[in-house]
């Protein structure tokens, strides 16, 4: 047993890692077997927008902190879904659960000045990271903001049984910084034993017409077990204030290759990301109003089912501090079910500082949700 994640890193880099997957790092540990009363479900663990947090939801449909870092999962089943909704409930676990996951890695400093330095250094991020994808085992990958694919992600997840697909930006922002790493992009990984890959695009996406610096993936998986295929798609939209418009038209875009590439909505879709906009602003309404038929997967955490979480990025700039929701799972809501999802951080728990930190390596928290086809409760196994 390695004794901290910069030893599991070394590791890992150095020789081959059979059975690591299943031992999470200290400070993230949770139980290769839960309690009878709280049954695993058997449904994909979807890790999207950023890494960041270390708790979960249980079954039981309460959020408290779990000693010593360990997962928690709040049960959806309590609550009431919309209509098109079906009733949720506890699954057996025949077949481990396919989860895929999204994280915001950049390693630029971005005035996060709260931020102790040595917490920004990537030798510390990188440790957090891998800590993080231990505890929470997840199957599907989508990254975004990674400048280190090949020295550290692609070595490190193909030892531990995933397959990856790197697509830079073509200007990125990276390369003006003195020793450099190398552009930064989107990544998807996948585990090799519990899918198949049976397409894969990389979108480089446009705006009026016109190229932009953003991009996107999207491949088609087949689930080994059943044979059933679904689609997951990362993409990271353009930042700042004074671009809604251009956002709206890079969203229009994405969605009109996801409508080929899912055969207009026939192919179950899973799209995470960071999207860098308010539920307020247009790219969000055109997701929501999506001929795909589409529904954000954490608006159901809320007390009505509509409203989404008040925050997924904060942190403290020069410009001041600032608390906004970025990041969101979109996914079919005619093919796919939500079983549970991650809660998110209190104000409590990230402290004063805000994020980043030593404890958590990204300014975006963590967003994880457990899904299932409609017509079959055992999941997408």
């Amino acid at each position: 047993m390695f004794h901290s994640p910069r030893r599991l890193c070394s590791a890992l880099l150095q020789r081959d890692a059979p059975g690591l997957r299943r031992l999470p790092a200290p400070g993230l540990r949770r139980p290769l077997s839960p309690p009878a009363a709280v049954p695993r479900p058997a449904s994909p663990r979807l890790l999207a927008a950023a890494s960041g947090a270390a708790r979960s939801c249980s079954r039981t449909g309460e959020c408290t902190p779990v000693p010593g870092g360990e997962l928690q999962w709040r049960d959806l089943g309590s609550l009431q879904p919309p209509p098109r909704f079906k009733q949720f409930s506890c699954l057996n676990y025949r077949h481990p659960p396919p989860r895929p996951a999204n994280f915001s890695l950049g390693e630029g400093k971005d005035n996060f000045v709260q931020c102790p330095v040595e917490a920004l250094k990537w030798e510390e991020r990188k440790c957090l990271i891998l800590e993080e994808i231990l505890a929470y085992q997840p199957d599907i990958l989508c990254l975004q903001e990674v400048d280190h694919y090949f020295d550290t992600f692609q070595p490190l997840l193909s030892r531990l049984g995933y397959q990856g697909t790197f697509f830079p930006k073509p200007w990125s922002p990276c390369l003006d910084v003195e020793h450099n790493n190398g552009p930064d992009g989107c990544a998807l990984f996948f585990l090799q034993n519990r899918f198949k890959l049976v397409n894969s695009a990389n979108i480089r996406l446009t705006a009026m017409t016109l190229k932009t610096n953003q991009v996107a993936i999207a491949q088609t998986l087949e689930c080994k077990e059943s044979g059933r295929q679904f689609c997951i798609a990362v993409t990271h939209l353009k930042a700042r204030t004074g671009w809604e418009r251009f956002r709206s038209a890079q969203g229009c875009d994405l969605l009109q290759n996801l409508q080929n590439i899912t055969q207009g909505a026939k192919i179950p879709l899973i799209v995470c990301g960071d999207f860098n906009a308010e539920p307020t602003e247009e790219v969000y309404k055109r997701f929501a109003s999506s001929s795909l038929n589409l529904n954000s997967a954490y608006k159901l955490l809320s007390a009505d089912g509509q409203s989404e979480p008040p925050y997924t990025t904060w942190k403290i700039r020069t410009s001041g501090e600032c608390r906004h929701t970025l990041d969101y799972i979109w996914y079919s809501k005619h093919a796919l079910n939500v079983k549970s999802a991650l809660d998110l951080l209190t104000e409590e728990q990230i402290g004063p500082n805000r994020l980043p930190s030593f404890n958590y390596p990204s300014d975006h928290l963590s967003l994880v949700c457990d899904f299932s086809f409609t017509e079959e409760p055992d999941g997408l196994s």
